[in-house]
């Protein structure tokens, strides 16, 4: 009998044992497939936004703000901190620790409840990415399986490197890289041993000891880790003492810790779906933004923004005045600033890139240029007289009757003078004399869309965005090559890979460098004497063209020195007037002006002249000095005893049929018209 009881014990036990071993054996192989999110890891990583110069502009991120920081870049202090207060043998077991799992059972069974967990680094790791939190026997084993797993897999470094990286700090902080920029905004090679310690006590509760809102409490807790450190030995008296006495100065800032929205928003809008989730992919995207010139140019918008409140007498919180500006650098096409608005707060709309607005006579230098590379001279006769245009809409007669701003006309007028003081019917009358086909013609190259089919293409009747204004400004700008603006110049991936890279892209030329000074010269004048004075800045040449559409609608002033291009625009998005006396010298000049002042502080070796390129000569035409070139002559003698022709009847007038189609909905016979707001294309990158 005793015999058999026996055999039958031993049965039992075996089959016991063979049990136990299949139910592991099995929880093994079932739980071990969730290994693989840290074996493999790839957590949510946020990516970094930086200006030209690196300095970060932005963090952004989808749910979780996490840097990710490698082993190599974590302190030896902090990783010796944090094996001393929550797993010292870690480099001794395999993921679980007998002893501290004796222990922990020794004081539930006392509580008679789960009050110690004996949890090894690795099994807190486990708990925090794989596991709930809930203290249940069948929890704890597989955490001890998945443990066990892990450890066979990863050596310890990287365990301790997911551990950094996946635990939270609190305040929504995940990653001790995170913790240590949001904190103390430092990075981790700069921290001190207090500030250290206190990110090894975070993780124990993360809301407890949250430095922030429990100072002292943090405190404390980070003393009690630099006594453990020294009482194991890790740490000598003296740096103790000195750790101990340390009160670090803690920050609260925001987790985007966004300073320029504007720019933010504009690049993560163009590399929508282009990169998968740029939120979680841990990229460092280097925009071609200078942050001390965007700085300079928000100070530019606001001060001609308050010009224009105290002139209409508008409430800032009421006003439906906003503005636009951007800077480009001339030689490369890279955004340097820009501004979509008066406040971003109130408005995230970026009108620098997603609205279309009439350039009105901002526009003329193209119709000017197209004149001088026909063989016209700077001072080439124009005629300036009054001129009616009739043409059919819906089957019933119009008349375009263009005028003067001034409401007079000069009779002749020279090219150059036309153009500085901006008359309409002089560039009317040239457009007539030109040919609004071959105008047009010559306009394709400037990819510019629905260009007018009629006599209003004289007066910048179309819708363009000020970043459009921008690249085709740079035709004068960049002697004469037209490129493409960029925001950003290149994106590296969370390996460090550079996966997308621009070069400035300069299209084919649009004039020749020397037909190209010649417009620069004539809108220097535009600065110096013309329309343009309030752009002006003692200390460097400045050259640009004021805009102002019907009834005071819209507001432009476009320009640029020898090395920076410059568009500012106002007006009311709701396309009413903005008031009586707003054109473009009066309330855009302005901040163009704000922003080349302040631009010389800023940089003082600015280069502040335009170079004149081989090709133009200086001759004498009635007394006065003027430049030429090969291609445009000084005017010949029939043309000056034009000049001085006497025009005496002010009711001069060419009568033109034109016919229906064509004319479009945005004639200047409809200045109120809607205009789509639509972006700009993107950054023209390549993308590995």
């Amino acid at each position: 009998m005793f015999n058999f009881l026996l055999k039958g014990s031993i049965l039992l036990t075996l089959l016991s044992a063979i049990a136990i071993l299949g139910a592991f054996s099995y929880a093994y192989q079932e739980v071990s497939l969730n290994a693989d999110k840290l074996i493999n890891y790839k957590p949510e990583i946020s990516s970094v936004i930086y200006d030209r110069n690196g300095e970060k502009l932005s963090f952004v991120f989808k749910k979780q703000h996490r840097l990710y920081a490698r082993y190599d870049e974590i302190p030896g202090f902090l990783i010796e901190g944090l094996v001393a207060m929550e797993d010292t043998r870690f480099f001794e077991h395999n993921g679980v620790n007998p002893d501290a799992i004796i222990r922990a059972i020794v004081k539930d069974i006392k509580a008679g409840k789960f009050v110690e967990g004996g949890s090894t680094l690795t099994q807190q790791l486990i708990k925090n990415k794989l596991l709930s939190n809930e203290k249940k026997l069948a929890r704890k084993v597989k955490e001890a399986i998945l443990a066990i797993k892990i450890e066979h897999e990863l050596t310890k470094e990287e365990i301790l490197e997911r551990y950094l990286n996946e635990i939270s700090y609190g305040n929504n902080y995940f990653g001790v890289k995170t913790a240590s920029n949001g904190y103390f905004r430092k990075e981790m090679h700069e921290l001190t041993q207090k500030e250290m310690a206190i990110l090894v006590a975070l993780p124990n509760a993360p809301s407890f000891y949250n430095p922030l809102r429990h100072y002292k409490r943090a405190m404390n807790r980070a003393n009690s880790v630099l006594y453990r450190m020294k009482s194991i030995g890790w740490i000598t008296p003296s740096d103790y003492i000195k750790a101990i006495k340390e009160s670090p100065k803690v920050y609260k800032t925001s987790l985007t810790q966004n300073i320029a929205p504007s720019i933010v928003d504009e690049v993560l809008r163009r590399f929508k779906g282009r990169l998968g989730d740029i939120r979680t992919g841990g990229y460092k995207i280097y925009t071609t933004i200078d942050m001390k010139q965007q700085a300079i140019a928000k100070e530019a918008v606001d001060f001609a923004y308050q010009k224009a409140l105290k002139k209409y007498r508008e409430n800032a919180k009421t006003s439906t005045i906003n503005g636009a500006f951007v800077a480009v650098e001339s030689k490369t096409g890279d955004i340097l600033a820009m501004v979509g608005g008066v406040d971003y707060k109130r408005s995230v709309f970026n009108r620098v890139t997603q609205s279309k607005r009439q350039p009105g006579s901002s526009f003329k230098p193209f119709i000017y240029q197209t004149a001088l590379d026909m063989g016209y001279n700077p001072a080439s006769p124009l005629t300036d007289l009054s001129r009616t245009f009739q043409y059919y809409y819906k089957g019933k007669p119009k008349v375009w009757a263009p005028k003067n701003y001034e409401r007079d006309f000069k009779g002749f007028i020279s090219l150059r003078e036309a153009l500085v003081h901006s008359r309409n019917l002089a560039t009317v009358n040239l457009v007539s004399d030109l040919g609004v086909d071959t105008i047009r013609k010559r306009l394709e190259f400037l990819d510019v869309p629905h260009i007018p089919k009629d006599m209003s293409i004289a007066l910048g009747n179309l819708g363009l965005s000020p970043l459009k204004m921008a690249q085709i400004f740079s035709v004068f700008a960049n002697k004469g090559h037209m490129i493409a603006p960029r925001l950003v110049s290149k994106i590296v991936s969370r390996e460090g890979a550079v996966i997308y890279e621009t070069r400035p892209k300069e299209i084919e030329d649009f004039t020749t460098p020397e037909q190209a000074y010649l417009m620069t010269d004539i809108l220097k004048d535009v600065v110096n004497r013309g329309t343009g004075r309030n752009a002006k800045v003692k200390g460097i040449e400045l050259a640009g063209k004021t805009g102002t559409t019907n009834n005071n609608i819209d507001a432009w002033f476009c320009g640029y020195s020898p090395t920076i291009e410059t568009i500012v625009w106002f007006g009311r998005d709701n396309n009413r007037r903005i008031g009586k006396g707003a054109t473009g010298g009066a309330i855009s000049a302005p901040a163009f002006a704000y922003y080349y002042k302040k631009l010389l502080e800023l940089y003082p070796d600015t280069k502040r002249y335009f170079d004149m390129p081989q090709g133009i000569q200086r001759g004498e035409y009635k007394g006065k000095q003027e430049l030429y070139t090969t291609n445009s002559p000084l005017p010949n003698s029939h043309q000056e005893n034009q000049d001085n022709y006497i025009i005496e009847d002010e009711e001069f007038a060419n009568t033109i049929r034109v016919e229906d189609e064509t004319i479009e909905e945005d004639n200047p016979l409809h200045p109120k018209r809607k205009v789509p707001l639509r972006p700009d294309s993107e950054d023209s990158g390549t993308l590995f």
